[in-house]
């Protein structure tokens, strides 16, 4: 149980990524606090995870609005630590450019930027306490390779997300905090699949293979590990 006594925030973690890191990370002795905001995602977590779903501590919390991340935090660090943070919790818009409307834009920045902002803010006074931490963020192919056709709102709020996992790396370097950032190529989901329903989902992702990779992140073996971005895939 390397994780045994350690605090891990994990959002999203009612979805199909969130939920297979948010149970790994607890089957390794963490302590795992999950923020929600959809009620049916949790009844559908509930009932994918069985017995499972009580390793989780659940908190009603929009991680995309300050007070309620600001709440959130204070109930999950309330024993007095934090020790890591997985932001999974995210959004994707696919349309050109003139038929993406402002409320699109803002949504794709407050769901993946904002929140991660928001969530790491929050959890580094525990990790500065605790003289250490692990931050993993969740980035993407187009904010790495200079954006993509089709996806400029979602491939700029995901660029900020690299470029903040970066700074924030050179940032804590000194105080033992680990910032890294994974960026997996399709990952096989429900929504993906019913999203895609003639592709192939043979070469996409595991998120219990995502989960692994996120594992190793979080251990103390990985401690000289920071400001990178980690390219998962298949294929």
């Amino acid at each position: 149980m390397p994780l045994q006594g350690r605090v891990a925030v994990v959002t999203g973690g009612t979805g199909a990524l969130g939920r297979a890191v948010a149970v790994h990370l607890a089957a390794l002795g963490a302590s795992v606090h999950v923020p929600w905001i959809v009620k049916e995602e949790v009844e559908d977590c509930r009932s994918s995870l069985g017995s499972g779903f009580g390793l989780l501590t659940l908190h009603e919390a929009n991680v995309a609005q300050e007070a309620d991340v600001k709440r959130f935090f204070a109930a999950a660090g309330a024993g007095g630590r934090i020790d890591i943070l997985v932001n999974i919790v995210g959004g994707f818009a696919f349309a050109g450019l003139g038929d993406t409307d402002l409320a699109t834009w803002q949504r794709m920045l407050e769901v993946n930027a904002t929140s991660c902002f928001l969530c790491c803010r929050e959890a580094l006074p525990y990790m500065e306490k605790a003289h250490g931490g692990r931050i993993v963020n969740v980035a993407a192919g187009p904010a790495l390779k200079g954006g993509a056709a089709g996806m400029s709102a979602y491939g700029a709020a995901k660029a900020a997300v690299w470029n903040f996992t970066q700074s924030l790396s050179q940032e804590l370097v000194t105080k033992r905090i680990t910032v890294n950032a994974i960026v997996p190529s399709i990952i096989d989901t429900p929504a993906n699949r019913r999203a895609m329903p003639n592709a192939d989902p043979a070469a996409w992702l595991p998120p219990a293979r995502i989960a692994e990779v996120i594992e190793f992140l979080v251990l103390d073996a990985s401690s000289i590990v920071t400001g990178s971005a980690i390219n998962l895939s298949l294929g």
